[in-house]
């Protein structure tokens, strides 16, 4: 307990401040706020704005790296690595391997994606 506080402390002293990194599941759950229907986002009115913080999307392409809940997409111009922990949490992830071709829907939120679903 002490060493926390001391952390906590030493961390307010000089200026130190968490960040959240891709591998970490955000605190933000969007299944509260709406749902995707026939691949478009529908917010039930309870969501937070869509901005550059967050914003509904799906990402599609081609497998071709898993590490843990991290998958590497390749598209046609651009390569997207996802977290797919919240679409595992929600058994809405199939069999993720290399070389599946997928849709994943989910949110960019600080521009890392969360896949909530990957079909």
């Amino acid at each position: 307990m002490k060493l926390v506080l001391f952390a906590f402390v030493a961390a307010a002293v000089l200026g130190v401040t968490a960040v959240a990194t891709a591998d970490e599941t955000p605190t933000y759950v969007d299944t509260a706020c709406g749902t995707w229907v026939n691949d478009d986002w529908v917010a039930n009115g309870s969501c937070p704005p869509e901005n550059t913080h967050l914003r509904h999307d799906s990402v599609t392409g081609t497998i071709t790296a898993v590490k843990g809940h991290l998958v590497t997409v390749q598209q046609s111009n651009n390569t997207v690595v996802i977290n797919d922990k919240p679409a595992l949490d929600a058994k809405q992830s199939g069999k993720v391997a290399v070389g599946r071709m997928i849709v994943a829907y989910g949110y960019w939120l600080d521009n890392n994606f969360y896949a909530t679903g990957i079909y």
